[in-house]
């Protein structure tokens, strides 16, 4: 082997591959010599934040994970709840915000196909996507570049593997400008007996390759997800995966072909760090050793060094591990899809991870030392400093009144219409879809049954920013609101938690509040953690971003015939507003858009009260009292309203306010657990009576009909008017 292909290990090239000089000492005892420039790129991907998460796993240790609904918490590719009659939601969300900062389109397309890889590769066929995504400041130079990429990147690759992509969220704020956020979520479905997993047991077993080609395209992929960036980082483009979404539609169709027979034993995404993660977990989860044989590796590239193959994160390639005798069938069945199979090792009761090129060992690592031995932190934190509450009545009212204000705040980027967004996106493939996005939740029927798997992401990042324990605690209620509001029950959650650098107290203690928070609402929701991933060190020269948990649910719908969506229905139903009022306007989107600022405490999360109301909605629901439910967030009441209206394309009327709180408070306040409702006039009369018996507060606000939305003492504003202001700034701003 060439000098040039196996250096001598000096601090700057350790220093080059993300590790600390305590961390190469480490690495130094464990191995009792110094490590071969292979072995240096094993341990630090395996060591990378990205994929040890070596900062963070303290802390997610404490969230709840188990429940009767889950068949597989965190430590798998991705999380498993049961359905019911044999069938299981396998989903999971991940980010890819570096790679897409840098390389918009390929960067988003990629990890909509990493994601789909995490969710098949546990014998589910992907049937939904979602995405949550951050910009920076419409004003800022690369926002309309990196949107437009990164839309593109979505739609191009989940639109041509043929999976509908039902929900999700996109927002901007000035403190993306320089790192965006780009989180895909993925759903499967399977079947609970054909559920597989990635322990390796036994000895003597083929390991298999299948896939694509091993590029030089991707290394470093995930040491660069776990740095921040400066003014170098577009020289970190060669570090950004390329993707062929008709490679994995391949891909997907042939793993579950050969999952159908008993050919496959443990089988693995080959994601972030490629070869060399896949390698370790199968291994280390099996309690084996494994050899690889370098030479067998298919590759697309001449000269490709030991170094460059075990870190290529190159796309839609898996790692099996097979039945001894079965290889023949199972290249069969790769070879009639047109993909490449290759027996590269195999199991050994060395437990060591032995890797061969060209008849030299260029790596010989302890298995067990190498997935587990990553430096776990317990980072210095201090708490956000509490921000006070503000009462409704220092807030000054709009001066033009409440519905002018209406239709300012609905036209802003924050409120307006994100179709410019999801009509890029193939909804309807596969024939399941039967709620589109625009709603609460994106809604797929589980094939051939009446069965719904009602899925959502969201956060509110100037809750969380303010309060990152109640911002938390508010999102995930928000995705479980949005699983009631459709009438589906809440099953579990997937996170993916992006954070500026773990280095800075104040930024760790926005994290630990954000663990607390959202372990107090799922202990208390029944809605355990079952996946999720960890983005950190989103940073640009020392600014770092809002923090931004990201929260992904899902949840059941029994029968599909009773499911409820957001938009007016009909002329003449009453409209309830059930849930506390209390004119919170305080880190509110009135307060920003109105008023130009952004202060005080984000709106409290009473949990007991939020589970009461949900369960009177449930019942509403169930009982088919109500097929018309929205729940109230970003702009208060008053823009959930209007919301309805326009998806219904029906006015409403609204009632005198005769309230203690200032009216523009009560209309625009964020308060939490509330849910809108349209019944008719005698269902309505019930609803109050009900809400009455249980304690929970409800208010008659409205009547549905006609094609404007008044009130009284103002002029009323028309749903043209109205629908002109909300669609219209996407595709102005895109234009």
């Amino acid at each position: 082997m060439t000098d040039a292909q196996n250096p001598k290990i000096t601090p700057e090239i350790v220093a080059e591959h993300g590790l600390k000089p305590d961390e190469y000492d480490r690495l130094l005892e464990i191995m009792g010599r110094e490590p071969s420039i292979t072995e240096l790129g094993i341990f630090s991907v395996m060591w990378s934040e990205h994929c040890s998460y070596k900062s963070s796993r303290y802390w997610l240790k404490t969230l709840p994970t188990s429940g009767p609904q889950v068949i597989q918490g965190p430590g798998e590719n991705a999380g498993i709840v049961d359905l019911g009659d044999g069938w299981a939601a396998v989903f999971k969300m991940e980010s890819h915000n570096h790679p897409s900062y840098i390389e918009p389109y390929q960067g988003a397309a990629t990890g909509v196909g990493g994601i789909m890889r995490d969710v098949f590769t546990m014998g589910a066929r992907p049937v939904a996507n979602l995405n949550a995504l951050r910009f920076g400041a419409p004003e800022h130079p690369k926002t309309r570049h990196l949107l437009s990429g990164v839309v593109a990147g979505i739609g191009g690759y989940g639109n041509c593997v043929g999976v509908p992509t039902v929900g999700g969220e996109t927002n901007f704020d000035a403190g993306y400008n320089n790192n965006i956020l780009v989180n895909a979520m993925c759903v499967g479905l399977a079947r609970t007996d054909k559920i597989f997993y990635s322990a390796a047991k036994g000895v003597g077993l083929p390991v298999v390759y299948v896939g694509s080609k091993t590029g030089r395209d991707g290394i470093h992929g995930a040491t660069m997800a776990s740095a921040e960036f400066d003014e170098n980082s577009d020289e970190k483009r060669p570090t950004v995966q390329v993707g062929d979404p008709f490679t994995e539609k391949l891909l997907i169709e042939a793993c579950l072909e050969l999952m159908a027979s008993d050919a496959i034993i443990a089988i693995q995404d080959m994601g972030a760090a490629g070869l060399t993660s896949s390698t370790a977990e199968m291994a280390d989860k099996g309690g084996v050793g494994i050899e690889l044989d370098l030479d067998h590796v298919p590759q697309r590239e001449t000269g490709m060094t030991a170094y460059e193959m075990m870190l290529s994160e190159s796309q839609e390639r898996m790692l099996m591990v097979l039945r001894p005798g079965s290889e023949g069938a199972a290249e069969a069945v790769f070879q009639k899809w047109g993909l490449d199979f290759a027996v590269i090792g195999q199991t050994t009761d060395s437990g060591r991870m032995i890797v061969k090129h060209k008849g030299d060992v260029v790596a010989d690592i302890p298995v067990a030392t190498l997935a587990d031995s990553a430096p776990v932190y317990q980072r210095p934190h201090v708490p956000t400093p509490p921000k006070r509450a503000l009462l409704p009545e220092w807030f000054a009212a709009p001066k033009d009144g409440i519905l002018s204000c209406l239709e300012r705040m609905i036209g802003t980027p924050q409120l307006c219409s994100r179709r410019w967004i999801y009509e890029q996106y193939d909804h309807m493939v596969m024939g399941d879809t039967v709620q589109r996005p625009g709603g609460d939740a994106g809604v797929v029927r589980v094939h051939g049954t009446q069965k719904g798997i009602a899925s959502t992401c969201d956060v509110t990042p100037r809750y969380v920013a303010a309060d990152p324990a109640m911002g938390t605690k508010q999102a995930v209620i928000e995705t479980w609101r949005n699983l009631v509001a459709v009438g589906a029950k809440p099953l579990a959650i997937t996170d993916n938690l992006n954070f500026a650098s773990p280095e800075r107290p104040e930024i760790m203690g926005q994290f630990v509040g954000a663990i607390e928070g959202m372990g107090e609402a799922c202990r208390a929701l029944d809605y355990p953690v079952v996946s999720g991933n960890v983005s950190l060190y989103n940073e640009t020269n020392g600014v770092g971003i809002p923090p931004t948990p990201a929260i992904g649910g899902v949840g059941l719908i029994a029968d599909i015939e009773k499911m409820a969506s957001a938009s007016f229905k009909r002329d003449g139903d009453l409209v309830v507003v059930i849930g506390r009022e209390q004119g919170w306007l305080g880190q509110s989107l009135y307060q920003q858009l109105e008023l130009n600022t952004l202060e005080g405490a984000p709106p409290p999360v009473d949990l007991a009260e939020e589970i009461k109301a949900g369960r009177l909605i449930s019942a509403l629901i169930e009982e088919g009292v109500t097929d018309t439910v929205h729940d109230c967030s970003d702009g208060g009441l008053l823009i959930a309203v209007a919301e309805m209206a326009l998806a219904g394309r029906t006015g409403i009327e609204l009632f005198a306010y005769e309230g203690k709180l200032p009216e523009h408070a009560m209309w625009f306040g964020e308060d939490q657990g509330r849910y809108v409702v349209a019944l008719s006039p005698s269902a309505a009369e019930q609803v109050m009576e009900r809400a009455k018996l249980l304690s929970i507060a409800a208010r008659i606000i409205g009547r549905t009909g006609g094609d404007t939305i008044t009130k009284p003492g103002e002029e009323p504003l028309e749903l043209a008017k109205l629908r002109a202001a909300h669609e219209g700034w996407f595709p102005k701003f895109m234009s």
